[in-house]
């Protein structure tokens, strides 16, 4: 498991990997988000208010599922932290 802080907006990324998917977990004082893709790398994302909550939406493009997930928490996408394990996640 790899991790990041955004101190300045108080976010906490975590990303690790399961036997079927890869995760980018996001915690901001209670409220989370995550974006899941398969583990080999090459579906679409997945936005998922917890890592193992219902998919809300599915997108290609990591920036778009970084928005996503940044509505989800109240913050800007630029100011989400991501791992440097998860920087090629998306198509």
């Amino acid at each position: 498991m790899s991790e990041a802080r955004a101190d300045d907006v108080g976010v906490t990324a975590r990303y690790y990997e399961t036997d079927t998917e890869r995760v980018l977990e996001f915690d901001r004082d209670g409220r989370t988000a995550a974006i899941a893709q398969n583990r080999e790398g090459y579906a679409m994302l997945k936005v998922r208010p917890t890592a193992d909550g219902d998919e809300l939406e599915r997108y290609y493009g990591f920036d778009m599922a970084l928005d996503h997930a940044g509505e989800l928490l109240g913050v800007a996408p630029h100011d989400l932290p991501v791992p440097d394990d998860a920087a090629d996640m998306g198509m």
